[in-house]
């Protein structure tokens, strides 16, 4: 019954924030790095803030409090940025705060050596920032979420307890909220820095968790495909000698729905099930093979990646000979 009254109040929740947008015009428009050709509502993402709250109203804990303190620091800063551009430290200074949270939460600091926070930092804020910049297309930041979300949901419930199972369902049941909205041709709204980097923020304390309690790190393997994009992706800008912090149209997933015309949602669905697919083996695998199904699955990943430079060519080909022939 509350995961219904949840739903329902996220439901209520995103069509009042609609007409705040709406009224205070805060839309996307398109450019020439967007992959999408109308204007749109932004920031409908804010709906990951809506149920953090929701859960610390309905899970009153000091944990609880200390996680909602956090998304609220990377909503609000982000939110601040979808509406009027900040410069990059003052996002990098409220992502700090945010991780800090977190890893208070998570009983890091005094247990782990300094060197080992500092890593921690680093890591996990840029799976932040990776996360907020695969959000382009229809569909594929709710998808992939609930790709990350299942498998540590049966994780939790079969193989190891790491957190209470609401900390799990109140995201899953915001993700289901926001495709409504945005797995469509037409989305109604799109997620926002505040709704990709909320999630993102959601998303890589779950991950903390889950990690000191097994004391393993195979489980950022949940992030695989995401790691792998944009990875390959940095290293390709660094190639092209281009700013890794500036907007572009690089990802592997963008040249799909780009450079080949795939359908948005059809791209976010491979997404999905890829990812998906990887979490499974590696559950499954992993107490057999060792670290060597992420091996094989990384590897597996890359090849795959190397298949975008072939489109790319191919694009350009095409892209030559309709204009050798207007």
């Amino acid at each position: 019954m509350i995961y219904l009254l949840v739903i329902i109040l996220l439901f209520i929740a995103e069509l009042i924030y609609f007409r705040i947008a709406d009224k205070y015009n805060i839309i996307d428009k398109p450019n020439e790095r967007s992959s999408h050709t109308q204007i749109t509502l932004r920031g409908g993402g804010i709906i990951y803030w809506v149920a953090a709250l929701l859960y610390a109203l309905f899970n009153s804990s000091e944990n609880g409090w200390w996680f909602l303190l956090g998304i609220t620091l990377m909503a609000g800063v982000s939110f601040w940025d979808d509406i009027k551009s900040l410069g990059q430290k003052t996002r990098l200074l409220f992502h700090l705060m945010a991780m800090t949270c977190a890893f208070y939460l998570a009983n890091v600091f005094g247990v782990y050596p300094w060197w080992g926070i500092a890593i921690g930092y680093i890591v996990f804020i840029g799976i932040v920032n990776a996360y907020n910049f695969m959000d382009g297309i229809n569909g594929i930041t709710g998808l992939y979420t609930l790709a990350v979300l299942l498998p540590m949901m049966y994780v939790n419930n079969y193989i190891q307890t790491f957190t209470d199972n609401d900390f799990l369902v109140f995201p899953l049941l915001a993700s289901v909220v926001f495709l409504f909205f945005n797995f469509r041709k037409r989305a109604k709204c799109f997620a926002g820095d505040v709704g990709s980097v909320s999630i993102a923020f959601w998303v890589v304390t779950l991950l903390l968790l889950l990690i000191i309690k097994t004391q393993n790190l195979v489980w950022i393997g949940f992030l695989l495909v995401y790691g792998v994009d944009s990875v390959c992706t940095i290293l390709h800008r660094i190639y092209l000698k281009q700013n890794i912090m500036e907007a572009h149209r690089l990802h592997f997933y963008q040249i799909l729905a780009n450079e080949r015309g795939m359908q948005h949602r059809l791209v976010s669905i491979i997404y999905f099930t890829v990812q998906l697919v990887c979490s499974s083996l590696i559950v499954t695998l992993y107490p057999i093979m060792g670290w060597w199904i992420f091996v094989i699955l990384t590897a597996t990943l890359v090849a795959a990646y190397g298949l975008k430079f072939r489109l790319m060519k191919i694009s350009v080909i095409k892209n030559d000979f309709k204009t050798n022939n207007i």
